[in-house]
């Protein structure tokens, strides 16, 4: 845990004296012990920003913080948490040598579905939404996420839970490299958007299909669509398995930051243990 604070903080400190510019000298804490302090909570105190704060007093030295003063820091620093983000996501790019990658959604509730009409967080519609795979509906965020081959996220989109997958993979702007391969399931049928893809951009989109599809696959390429998209489905089991009972937000924007944190702590994570 020590060698992972370490090095998160000379990573995101890094960038920081870079891209942005330097913190007040009058403040206690600087932007990189903020957002080490996030993604520590992420990683190892399932999203408990108290219990990381008093971990990096207690082990790293770093000056007492209370909690409003790190929140208001914290939520200044959302457009740069997710700049860095992406500048991972652009490096695991060039350095993903198959160029195949895998495109998934799961869904994040905010409550169980018998507190919806007291849920104070969220109150539309458009956040009631369906899992397919546990066949159950939800209320909150349906997370839209493109991973490497090897499950290591570079792209994120989050909608309202109600939102369907063939609808929100516009949005998704793949930046993927030329000649590569993007595999996602039945739910993102959309014969138009795959020929667009393949002749403006030269990306394959290699979607599931279905009994009934009018673009049926051949037996071969039946198995190689289901063998490569499991990778995606095990990273999703374990960037949710660092999650609560239920995820403490005050405002949705606060929500989302969680959210964002947790697949930001399990690409590091995984990158730093891959290096």
């Amino acid at each position: 845990m020590t060698d992972y604070t370490i090095a998160i903080y000379c990573f995101i400190d890094d960038y920081l004296k870079i891209s942005h510019p330097p913190t007040d000298v009058r403040r206690k804490t600087n932007n990189a012990e903020i957002l080490t302090v996030a993604l520590l909570s992420a990683q190892y105190f399932y999203g408990n920003q108290s219990s990381a704060c008093q971990y990096m007093r207690q082990h790293h030295g770093m000056a007492c913080i209370d909690k409003p003063t790190f929140n208001r820091h914290l939520h200044r620093l959302a457009d740069t948490l997710t700049s860095i983000f992406l500048a991972l996501g652009q490096t695991l790019k060039e350095l993903n040598v198959e160029s195949r990658y895998l495109i998934d959604s799961f869904p994040v509730a905010v409550c169980h579905n018998i507190r919806i009409a007291r849920c104070r967080l969220l109150q539309h519609e458009a956040y009631r939404g369906y899992n397919a795979s546990k066949r159950e509906y939800f209320y909150g965020f349906k997370v839209q996420v493109i991973t490497t081959a090897d499950g290591l996220p570079t792209d994120y989109v989050i909608t309202a839970g109600s939102i369907h997958d063939n609808t929100a993979l516009p949005s998704m702007q793949l930046t993927q490299p030329e000649g590569c391969e993007v595999y996602a399931d039945s739910a993102y049928t959309n014969y138009e958007l795959e020929d667009l893809h393949e002749e403006c951009e030269h990306i394959r989109l290699l979607v599931e299909r279905k009994s009934n599809s009018k673009r049926p696959d051949s037996a071969a390429l039946r198995f190689i669509k289901k063998y490569y998209r499991k990778r995606i489905e095990t990273s999703f089991s374990q960037i949710t398995a660092h999650f609560p009972g239920k995820i403490h937000a005050v405002t949705p924007q606060g929500f989302l930051l969680k959210i964002v944190l947790f697949l930001f702590a399990f690409t590091l994570d995984r990158t730093l243990s891959t290096t």
